[in-house]
């Protein structure tokens, strides 16, 4: 199954904010055996953002939402969730009891509001207040606060989808090659793809005062595939003269 992420917040296309969900993320996935497809970043609009969940509703895939699950004016995320599903919001007895045992004689509507979910909702939850995510389908919806919210995907991943975990075996190599152009080698690396069931790819670095330019060629998917298709990358380079190097040997630790 694939993985998806949506980060939500007007702060993060404006700047006033830098993401850190997306590189956090990755990494969560990765120390489980498991890849990002995509990711969609998205502000505060409600019809824009119902859109995105509509369509990515329609996906199949296990989406991990960030951002705009609390009460203020501008939290739109549980109120398009809702209406891209088409269904109404309601408070969720699981949510208000942790509500109330969070708050306890304060709890006021504005903070009953939090646990106003999607009907049909699960909860996750939020080990550092208390105040819990939700889950419709296959997406989750988490606060933006890492402090939450990264704890919150590490309990949805080992609780409901650790079968999913090192389930496919997969491996990514790749080498620097110095002074070369990637025009040169797409017929190189079609013909590769063509051959073998991997990914070939290629990321260019330009030239600085500091190093010379290069070009990362490499190969990702099964590990004993990619093993077998980085020998052939490593002996065409060196056939056509490239100094090359293991790109894991220039990278610091």
């Amino acid at each position: 199954m694939a993985f998806g992420a949506i980060i939500i917040g007007d702060e993060i296309l404006s700047g006033r904010r830098q993401d850190k969900h997306l590189s956090k993320v990755i990494e969560l996935l990765a120390v489980r055996g498991l890849q990002l497809s995509w990711a969609r970043y998205c502000g505060d609009e409600r019809p824009r953002l119902t859109e995105l969940l509509q369509q990515t509703m329609a996906s199949g895939d296990i989406v991990f939402s960030f951002g705009g699950i609390g009460a203020t004016p501008d939290d739109h995320t549980r109120q398009c969730a809702a209406a891209a599903a088409e269904v109404a919001l309601a408070l969720h007895p699981e949510a208000e009891a942790a509500i109330r045992t969070r708050f306890g004689s304060e709890v006021t509507p504005l903070r009953l509001r939090l646990g106003e979910f999607p009907v049909g909702s699960r909860i996750i939850p939020n080990p550092y207040n208390r105040i819990p995510g939700f889950a419709l389908g296959l997406h989750h919806f988490l606060p933006g606060f890492p402090e939450m919210s990264w704890p919150m995907m590490e309990w949805v991943l080992d609780n409901w989808f650790a079968d999913l975990h090192h389930t496919r075996a997969h491996s990514e190599a790749s080498i620097l090659v110095y002074q070369a152009r990637e025009g040169e080698l797409i017929a190189f690396m079609e013909a590769l793809e063509a051959e073998h069931a991997v990914t070939i790819f290629s990321l260019p670095s330009l030239s600085t005062a500091e190093q010379r330019g290069y070009i990362e060629l490499g190969a990702k998917g099964e590990p004993a595939v990619v093993l077998e298709v980085m020998q052939k990358i490593r002996a065409e380079m060196s056939r056509r003269g490239f100094e090359w190097v293991v790109a894991e040997d220039t990278r610091p630790a």
